[in-house]
């Protein structure tokens, strides 16, 4: 039975995103006029990024962008190809799109999150911290922003003190995050004080037992001495 574009995206509103992608495939192409062709390729991309076929979803974002005049959605496309790759480690090609974003004017704190990654991630980390004091300057209570400027600030050592201040304060917008408790818990370590650091560490353990990068920071904190 052949798809239809309104009942993928449906599929893909509700977070069932394998059947979505299923849905779009099964439509035929050729008988979309040319917006509805590009509809088609945007919540493929999007539901293939979902499901972590990071390839398949590059190939039909990349097409939306190629399409035409829809300025938004080409925005909206970059944003998502940035993600991909930062994710999959390609992150001069996250800046590429990021800097397209920027060179025409489109700013946010998401956008500047994001350039602060990848630039982190690569061990660029004055630059990262500019981008992230970017994002906080177009929104000062974005919690991504504070708990990432942070993090910078205390794991490279450019300046611990500020750093914890940083990290509190994404601490007291969103309590329950395990990747803010486990920042603040580093923050206070690389500050020297063990019995609060083991503290939140634990915390974030507590949430994410299985995180990798917590576990790391409690073995540490753990093995240190006062």
């Amino acid at each position: 039975m052949e798809g239809t574009l309104q009942e993928g995206i449906r599929l893909y509103n509700i977070k069932r995103w394998e059947a979505a992608v299923q849905e779009l495939l099964r439509i035929k192409a050729d008988g979309l006029d040319a917006g509805d062709k590009t509809e088609l390729s945007y919540y493929l991309g999007l539901a293939s990024t979902k499901l972590g076929r990071y390839d398949d979803a590059r190939k039909y974002l990349e097409q939306v962008i190629a399409s035409g005049p829809n300025v938004l959605r080409s925005c909206q496309c970059r944003m998502t190809l940035a993600y991909i790759y930062v994710i999959t480690a390609r992150a001069p090609m996250a800046e590429y799109e990021l800097g397209r974003l920027t060179s025409r004017g489109f700013e946010s704190a998401q956008v500047y999150c994001t350039l602060a990654y990848a630039a982190w991630s690569q061990q660029h980390y004055k630059k990262a911290v500019d981008f992230y004091e970017k994002a906080l300057d177009l929104d000062g209570s974005n919690s991504t922003a504070l708990n990432g400027l942070g993090y910078v600030l205390v794991d490279s050592g450019l300046d611990p003190y500020r750093g914890l201040r940083y990290c509190r304060k994404a601490v007291d917008i969103k309590p329950d995050r395990p990747a803010y408790l486990d920042s603040l818990g580093w923050a206070y370590y690389k500050n020297g004080d063990l019995p609060e650091a083991r503290v939140w560490l634990r915390r974030a353990l507590n949430l994410a037992p299985k995180e990798k990068e917590i576990m790391e920071h409690i073995k540490i904190s753990e093995g240190a001495t006062s």
